[in-house]
């Protein structure tokens, strides 16, 4: 061969290697690190486990996500952070249990959103945008509005779309949303009732829209979806239209068949773009149903029928266990059913891990990487799980073990349970099993981090005016045309 052809022949040859690939030539249209997945969390709002095709519902249909559970790993023991909305988000986002996190109840702050995440807070987002992630958030915030330390574009994201207070997200038909930290208004709302601009249909338009723009880079969305929390309004009943229900049982079961829907169209775009294989999407709710078993619900929709007891705002294994699942083909096994327990507090350290991003030591996080459980090893070892809830009096709760103890109160007895024999915490053997009581004591004591808004007495007096002046600038903001 000719000297003078051999450059050109090197040039064919590598640029025909590139296309074989199927790789762009330009190095800069995919700027992902080698292992990288794209990590999507979608957290949904107030639904029961039982909620879901896959975990047991016979009357609601939620097709999409059965398929999801089909693809991926079902979780049996998947515990949120605590049992209301931001306190349970916090947890997520810092990988610290409601004893260390920043946010341990619903503390209002006027005139709109809720006590902020610190400044010197490390989120989820921080940790991932530092290794090269874009971020976005969209849904439901409620960890600090805009001119605060924790306004999310301060904690990491890149992006926001959304409610930025958990109070307006009550409202499907809100006045407004926030485009990052601009305020939009939708069109025909008032935000007292049905309007003519559904605010769920946006969120998911800006979820899809802002993937579809990132795709070529590694990213992360943290989806919190309002569905399907009170007040229960939509703008279709759908297939529920003709049952022979209460309007609020049509539209409960309708809001929980559109976030399924908007989880198909999701998983849809993402195999459309050809990334299916190379994001992990997690899905799961942010506490227990709002409903008891006897309510109007409840009753018809009998989420409570898995055996477990308690809902929203107790500290109960039904308050505190989610329908999870987690679905990336090729790398979580497909129909897996696991009892495996995890908490929200291990996101962080998973996501660090799976991003190639290792925490600095200066950070801190009460969770273990759930990496080798994801791709079909066994869950994690700990010493126990905690939770605490500050909403009207303080409550606290640990499991260690086949053990799960209940603390209803500063002054109230520890409750017990053997989980492993009585799963519906039935039979409290507290009575016969003092040395196991004396040790959730003393979990409780250690896991419990004295700060001055979260005391085990209740309410400060300072949180109290905060919350009353929130509600009272709230009902000003809906007098307002």
């Amino acid at each position: 061969m000719s000297v003078r052809l051999l450059p050109v022949v090197i040039l064919f040859l590598s640029l025909w290697t590139e296309v074989s690939r199927g790789q762009p030539a330009d190095p800069k249209a995919d700027s992902r690190s080698s292992g990288q997945p794209n990590l999507i969390f979608v957290l949904s709002d107030d639904t029961a486990q039982g909620d879901l095709g896959c975990y047991g519902q016979q009357i609601i249909q939620t097709p999409h996500l059965d398929r999801m559970a089909r693809e991926g790993t079902r979780y049996l023991q998947a515990y949120s952070g605590t049992s209301v909305c931001a306190p349970s988000r916090a947890s997520l986002m810092t990988g610290l249990h409601c004893g260390h996190c920043p946010i341990r109840g619903n503390y209002e702050v006027p005139p709109e959103g809720q006590l902020p995440l610190p400044a010197d807070t490390t989120t989820v987002a921080e940790v991932l945008k530092s290794a090269g992630y874009a971020t976005a958030c969209a849904g439901k915030w409620g960890m600090g509005y805009f001119d605060t330390p924790g306004s999310p574009l301060k904690q990491g994201f890149d992006h926001f779309f959304g409610y930025n207070c958990q109070r307006e997200a009550h409202s499907y038909f809100p006045k407004y949303l926030y485009d990052d930290d601009r305020q939009i208004k939708l069109q025909g709302n008032d935000g007292r009732g049905i309007g003519q601009t559904y605010a769920q249909d946006l969120i998911q338009n800006d979820v899809i829209k802002w993937i579809k723009s990132h795709h070529q880079e590694p990213f992360f969305v943290f989806y919190a979806v309002t569905l399907p929390h009170g007040r229960h309004e939509i703008d279709d009943l759908g297939i529920y239209a003709d049952k022979p229900w209460s309007l609020s049982q049509k539209s409960y079961a309708a809001q929980i068949t559109r976030l399924d829907r908007d989880m198909g169209q999701l998983l849809q775009t993402l195999e459309e773009l050809g990334i299916d294989q190379e994001t992990l999407v997690i899905f799961t709710g942010d506490n227990g149903s709002s409903f008891a078993p006897e309510s109007e619900m409840g009753s018809l929709f009998k989420q409570a029928d898995n055996g477990l007891r308690g809902y929203k705002r107790a500290l109960y294994e039904g308050a505190l266990r989610q329908a999870a699942i987690a679905w990336w083909p090729g790398t979580v096994p497909a129909g897996r059913v696991t009892d495996g327990p995890w908490a929200f507090w291990d996101y962080l350290p998973t996501a660090a891990e799976l991003a190639g991003a290792p925490l600095d030591a200066d950070v801190r996080t009460d969770g273990k990487s759930l990496v080798r459980f994801l791709k079909g090893g066994d869950a994690p070892t700990r010493d126990y799980f905690y939770w605490e809830l500050h909403e009207g009096r303080p409550i606290q709760a640990c499991r260690f073990g086949e053990w799960k103890a209940v603390k209803n109160g500063v002054q109230s007895p520890i409750e017990l349970y053997n989980l492993e024999a009585d799963r519906g915490e039935s039979e409290n053997v507290a009575e016969s099993h003092p040395e196991v009581v004396q040790r959730a004591a003393s979990i409780m004591d250690q896991a419990h981090e004295s700060d001055p808004n979260w005391p085990l007495t209740g309410k400060t007096a300072q949180r109290q005016q905060s919350e009353k002046a929130a509600w009272q600038a709230t009902r000003q903001r809906r007098e307002q045309n």
